[in-house]
């Protein structure tokens, strides 16, 4: 049966703690090559905290996206929660956080127990407990997006999104007259294959009959022969996502955190259609704070039709989605994340210091 969490702990199993030693090796044969004096790693990379560990080397942690285990009083990483209002609700989402912590320790942590057996680790009782060896959690995110406490926990720093293009995102010019004064719309689906054929599929054909243009971008996780484009729709493998942003009307996204960032940082409200992973609580707060919609994957045509006339009808939505945005590029660029790193390698290393969860 098929719960909240199946994306997320299949990409522990395949991807973070599955390989945990051969991470853990990899940074331990960098270190010993080139003494560092912190190495900074994504939060998810357990075998690479577990090799730093190992060694006694100062480490920090570095989170692209939402809080993995957050803190008390933000709703569990999922289902796409906004935050409790009510004991009911406060009660369900410490037993949906339980069940969190359940799936990924039994998904993640035998391997990652193996991995520090062989590094002469002692067992740890959860993933989380894998952080304790680390200085500091910095979350690439925004305060004003995110459901940040107030005040943040020790250890846990807000560091602003990053906001960078990837490099192979190809030179894009708009393939549309000068004159063509239609909404534009950006369509990003993953970069990774998440089986979203038919969803592209599906909002190309409810932009259809709508008064707009569209540039669907696929990042190479699904070939342009998959999809029938209607006339006012352009395929293309990639594009400089601000470029393109800068002249959009709206966004239609499965929820990423850096495509949510880029769009906001835009003005450009959402439709978000979440296919798991983090994508369901990116798509929540998207959502509370005005700036889009959210729909299922499986939405019709019908629906995904009406939720961008909506976007494109209301302008509340844009107002709320520039408002937002014009805090993320603030953060982003007010980012606290150099001093953090140059204070942390200068300091004197605490063992057994633990990150905020």
């Amino acid at each position: 049966q098929a719960t909240p969490f199946d994306g997320i702990v299949n990409v522990f199993n395949a991807l973070l703690t599955g390989p945990a030693l051969a991470f853990a090796e990899d940074v331990r044969a960098e270190l010993a090559r080139e003494p560092a004096d912190l190495v900074v790693a994504n939060e998810m990379l357990f075998g690479v905290h577990a090799g730093c560990e190992s060694l006694g080397q100062k480490l920090a942690l570095l989170a692209v996206n939402i809080h993995l285990f957050p803190p008390e009083g933000v709703p569990p990483l999922g289902p796409g929660l906004h935050p409790a209002r009510t004991a009911e609700e406060k009660a369900e989402h410490e037993a949906l956080r339980a069940s969190l912590r359940e799936a990924l320790d039994g998904a993640g942590l035998p391997a990652l127990n193996w991995a520090g057996a062989a590094l002469g680790l002692d067992p740890i009782e959860t993933l989380e407990h894998q952080y304790r060896h680390a200085t500091a959690m910095m979350l690439a995110t925004s305060r004003a997006f995110d459901f940040a406490p107030d005040p943040v926990p020790a250890g846990l720093h807000c560091v602003g999104p990053v906001l960078a293009e990837p490099k192979w995102a190809a030179p894009w010019a708009t393939p549309f007259a000068a004159d063509d004064d239609r909404p534009l719309a950006l369509v990003s689906f993953s970069t990774t294959f998440q089986n979203h054929a038919g969803d592209l599929q599906r909002v190309i054909d409810a932009m259809a009959d709508l008064p707009m243009r569209a540039v669907v971008t696929l990042g190479g996780s699904i070939r342009a022969s998959e999809l029938a484009a209607s006339d006012n729709v352009v395929v293309v493998d990639s594009a400089p996502h601000h470029q393109v942003m800068g002249q959009a009307a709206l966004v239609v996204s499965h929820g990423g955190h850096g495509t949510v960032m880029k769009a906001l940082a835009n003005g450009c409200p959402l439709l978000v259609m979440p296919h798991g992973r983090d994508q369901n609580d990116n798509a929540a707060r998207v959502e509370a704070r005005g700036a889009g919609l959210m729909l299922p994957p499986t939405a019709e045509v019908a629906e995904i039709r009406a939720a961008l006339a909506r976007l494109l009808a209301d302008p509340s939505f844009t107002e709320r989605a520039r408002a937002l945005g014009a805090e993320v590029v603030r953060e982003a660029h007010a980012s606290p994340v150099i001093g953090l790193l140059e204070g942390m390698a200068g300091a004197r290393s605490l063992p057994g210091t633990r990150c905020a969860a």
